[in-house]
């Protein structure tokens, strides 16, 4: 305890007091849950929403860490390092969106270690739980020379903005945004809630290309355009207005049919768009610049090269240079892809790798990618030998980067209590047979392959070109491991993508022969230059179910197609309750008490000056009292929408509440007011007696029940 005071302290002598309090809140609530004042569903939204994840081992929590747009410091990793060994395993995973996870930490201790990792600005906050994500962004921002414009600051902007927002504390499910940096897009925007590209209008103005409703998951969809361009200081107020909406509107009940693609899919993305004008009053900022300079880089100091390079093996330094390097936009620099193997790390080699940096690249631009490994940025010509040697003996110089060969794969049953086969061993297989049998493939960055645990597809299956995810199926008595294979995804650039097709279900074992007989098929009948996307689309879907057909005879099945990979025990399946989209609290007393809590936060962001923030506490004041009378009266709803409605019919139209107004005309002053400080006081004074009214009446009841 007195460590966790004494880093408290220094979070304070620093000037984060609202870092500060939510650290302490964070501890003051996990006792409060100790001692039974608080209940597991309550008590595991909020710990969602401040990066503590409970893993598939019992007793032990994930923790993540937030990273906006992949960006690290030598300094800061230095940090997560010691972090990882004071509190977890020692390991450090990278991950799809640009986070670092460390496993195993106890749930005591995450205050002290949230705090620790504050001191070098790191934060823990909505990293999981239903909030705004970590924003992601293309890696090579700021130094692509195919790029418009660095899209880095507009990034940092939304993950400054939207950080600790009231209006996305408590929505029905996450919220995903990323920035590709030119049209190949990178940054797969078109599989995600929100997503943007640069652009560059015939005035020379800078805007973006946005894309709304994407998302992959059991059910995948293509996002669809909502603006073709955006200019650039619309960014903001846009993706505010969009939030309050998928807020107001979304669903709450079914966390399957709880994100914005569901959403747009039931209404359509015109009257989508219209509810997010209609929004646009109550944005807490009309018009927002984008601070350009924000992310700032300090160039690497001169290196004293010598005339001998340092290189043993010629001919693999030239092949790692090929597939593991590019010419940066600055003259003279080059950028540097690390493979990382399933995106874990050791701290041990983290500390080396963060020497390495800090001699030969930029140390305070470090950038996490998307498919788990670094990129490493200013590194000049004459030192990439030197570099590669240093990486070699670190064995972190293994060709092939975002190739064939590299393979995207999330924790799995690792891990994962959702994950229903194993995802990571097996990738460790497949990888193999790449390098070992299809070396050629390694310079193919044309073709991608990922894996994900389970059909959520967190390793990204739905957009691969070659996908599996994890599954099973029974023979007799028996469960056999098993792998979905899904062809045909990708990216095709501009906001435009595929979602991969289901072909067939193999045993998990079978997986590398998939791999080969796909290849095979592939190099003897492709034309020379064919993508392998259309050679598929030639040929059909059903054609490579035939090819494949063989792999899925479960009459051929061995003794060790029931193990699945890593395990020396049959396979048997055990998939526990997730936590990526929160939980929904149904208990009455507890609503009224969120309620209370929301007015009081509501006061205190009013003696701050956050009137808008103060606003939208009103708001949600309003709707957790409003839930607790409809759920004591059996009244189910979905979304904030029905629910004022509900209200409506069930208690003004009954007389029961008399209002002045109807509740919908009460509450939905929020998007037809501008967020000043006379309406924030004003709907403050009428959300505080809508409550009391609503406890009087439900005090009423259960007085008349005894």
């Amino acid at each position: 305890m007195q460590s966790f005071r004494t880093e408290l302290e220094l979070i304070n002598h620093s000037g984060k007091a609202l870092v500060e309090k939510d650290i302490i809140d964070l501890d003051k609530k996990i006792r409060e849950f100790r001692e039974g004042k608080i209940n597991d569903e309550k008590f595991r939204s909020l710990r969602l929403a401040r990066g503590v994840y409970g893993q598939r081992q019992q007793g032990v929590q994930m923790i993540r860490i937030k990273l906006p747009f992949g960006k690290i410091s030598t300094k800061q990793l230095l940090r997560i390092a010691d972090i990882s060994d004071e509190y977890s395993n020692g390991n450090l995973h990278l991950t799809t969106r640009q986070d670092i996870q460390i496993h195993h930490v106890s749930l005591d201790r995450t205050p002290e270690l949230w705090a620790k990792l504050e001191q070098d600005d790191i934060t823990l906050r909505e990293a999981c739980g239903n909030t705004v994500r970590n924003i992601t962004a293309s890696a090579e921002a700021g130094v692509d020379p195919n790029e418009p414009f660095d899209v880095s600051p507009y990034a940092h902007a939304l993950f400054s903005y939207f950080l600790r927002k009231p209006f996305g504390q408590e929505l029905g499910r996450k919220i995903k945004i990323a920035f590709s940096n030119n049209d190949k897009d990178t940054a797969v925007t078109y599989i995600h809630d929100i997503g943007f590209i640069p652009k560059v209008n015939s005035e020379g103005e800078r805007g973006f290309k946005v894309l709304i409703g994407g998302g992959l998951g059991a059910q995948p969809f293509l996002a669809q355009t909502a603006y073709e361009f955006l200019p650039e200081n619309q960014l903001v107020p846009f993706v505010e207005a969009t939030i309050r909406v998928f807020d107001r509107h979304g669903e709450r009940v079914s966390r399957h049919k709880a994100r914005i693609k569901y959403l747009i899919h039931k209404i359509g993305i015109a009257e989508f768009l219209d509810l997010v004008a209609e929004e646009k009053k109550a944005v807490l900022n009309p018009v927002f610049e984008i601070d350009r300079t924000v992310v700032d880089i300090d160039l690497p100091t001169s290196l004293r090269i010598t005339a001998v390079s340092p290189v043993l093996n010629e001919s693999e330094y030239l092949i790692w240079k090929a597939t593991n390097t590019f010419k940066q936009k600055q003259e003279g620099y080059y950028g540097v892809y690390i493979k990382i193997l399933l995106g874990n790390i050791s701290s041990s080699r983290s500390r080396l790798l963060a020497k390495v940096i800090n001699a030969y690249a930029a140390s305070d631009d470090v950038r996490i990618t998307i498919n788990q490994g670094f990129l490493l940025k200013y590194v000049s010509e004459e030192a990439l030998p030197f570099l590669y040697n240093e990486l070699k003996q670190l064995e972190l110089a293994t060709p092939g980067f975002d190739s064939v060969g590299d393979i995207t794969a999330c924790p799995g049953t690792d891990t994962c209590n959702l994950a229903i086969s194993n995802s990571t061993n097996i990738t460790v297989e497949l990888e193999k047979v790449i390098y070992d049998e299809f070396p050629d493939l390694i310079h193919n960055h044309d073709l991608k392959i990922k894996i994900s645990g389970c059909m959520n597809s967190c390793g990204q299956h739905g957009l691969a070109h070659i996908g599996f995810h994890g599954s099973s199926f029974k023979v007799g008595t028996n469960v056999v491991p098993a792998l979905q294979v899904l062809l045909g995804g990708g990216t095709i650039g501009n906001g435009n993508g595929r979602i991969a097709e289901k072909v067939i279900k193999v045993a998990s074992k079978r997986g590398p022969d998939v791999l080969r007989t796909i290849f095979n098929d592939f190099e003897k009948h492709a034309v020379e230059g064919e993508y392998f996307n259309s050679y598929y689309d030639k040929q059909g879907k059903d054609y490579f179910y035939q090819l494949l057909k063989p792999l899925g005879d479960n009459s051929t099945l061995k003794e060790s197609d029931y193990f699945d990979w890593g395990s020396d025990e049959k396979f048997a399946t055990a998939i526990g309750v997730g936590e990526c989209a929160g939980v929904i609290i149904d208990l009455v007393a507890t609503l009224f008490y969120e309620a209370e809590e929301k007015l009081a936060w509501s006061a205190e962001a009013f003696d701050n000056g956050q009137f808008g923030d103060s606003i939208y506490y009103s708001y949600a004041s309003f709707i957790s009292g409003a839930k607790a009378l409809l759920l004591d009266k059996q009244v189910h709803v979905n979304t904030h929408h029905t629910l004022i409605a509900d209200f409506d019919k069930h208690f003004v139209e009954t007389k029961l509440i008399n209002l002045s107004s109807s509740f919908k005309d009460l509450v939905l002053q929020i998007n037809k007011n501008e967020p000043g400080k006379a309406f924030s006081e004003n709907y403050f004074s009428q959300a505080q007696s809508f409550l009391n009214q609503v406890k009087s009446f439900r005090e009423t009841q259960i007085l008349e029940l005894k």
